[in-house]
């Protein structure tokens, strides 16, 4: 994340289809160590530098034109929060959920939970 460096010890569990594209793209960069998401330059050589902030929001925007969205509804900052906000309305436990989006403050993360289902929630029928 934005705020950790190779030096610390976290990890997250991927499954599935993530697990294949990372594989993929660790082969053909080839990266061994470092950052695992760098730049590359308009002909195509792989930096050894990992991406800015910037650059992940400005890749995820470009993407969603070429798909044919609105740039402007779309944020990496979104994707972190759509995370949570879906394991809200999944029922995970907010506890799972920040260890796979790395949000280090619960005030932070059950920002995105305090709305998410909570038509679902039995307490929204205790006064039924």
């Amino acid at each position: 994340s934005k705020t950790e460096d190779a030096s610390d010890d976290n990890a997250v569990l991927l499954i599935g289809r993530p697990v294949e594209a990372l594989r993929t793209w660790l082969e053909a960069a080839p990266i061994v160590e470092g950052a695992v998401f760098r730049a590359i330059d308009r002909w195509g050589n792989i930096k050894a530098r990992g991406l800015t902030p910037q650059s992940v929001n400005a890749i995820l925007k470009s993407r969603c034109a070429l798909a044919g969205l609105d740039p402007a509804e779309f944020s990496a900052h979104g994707l972190r929060s759509g995370f949570l906000t879906e394991a809200a309305n999944r029922d995970i436990p907010i506890q799972d959920a920040m260890q796979q989006s790395r949000h280090r403050s619960l005030a932070q993360a059950s920002s995105y939970y305090n709305d998410a289902g909570r038509s679902r929630r039995r307490s929204a029928r205790m006064l039924g």
